[in-house]
């Protein structure tokens, strides 16, 4: 596949009794996996933990912070050619789930839901589904 440009990302697998959390983001039509694109000299947890505080309102505690793995799957939108990278990741937090401002919507997904996603988002989704964590 040819690269014109990476979208460089990280994202929180937070799952509970087989669904995983989504966040729809305010205009938005698609669901993603919670996270966000990297800022210069950041790393995948400064990340992580920044993206996941910004949007969510919660504290997700360092030490439990573990990779799942990374996908690549060309960008939903139409206009120049891109990949999204989507280093995913699972950690344990503090605080309430509340969708902070640029968020309109928290759901929790389902397989079935997994078209409701960007493409890097279903890659994760059939990875989760195979390892029988997602209903």
């Amino acid at each position: 596949m040819t690269v014109g440009r990476l979208i460089d990302t990280v994202a929180w697998v937070h799952l509970d009794d087989g669904l995983v959390l989504g966040a729809r983001s305010r205009g938005e039509e698609l669901f993603y996996i919670p996270g966000g694109k990297r800022h210069p000299g950041e790393s995948d947890e400064q990340t992580l933990l920044r993206e996941i505080e910004e949007e969510l309102t919660v504290r997700l505690l360092p030490e439990t912070v573990r990779h799942l793995r990374t996908y690549e799957a060309p960008l939903h939108r139409p206009g120049p050619q891109a990949v999204v990278r989507m280093a995913c990741y699972t950690a344990d937090y503090a605080g309430t789930l509340a969708p902070s401002s640029e968020i309109e919507e928290l759901a929790w997904l389902s397989y079935a839901d997994r078209g409701r996603t960007p493409p890097v988002d279903r890659l994760a989704f059939d990875d989760l589904l195979a390892a029988g964590l997602l209903r």
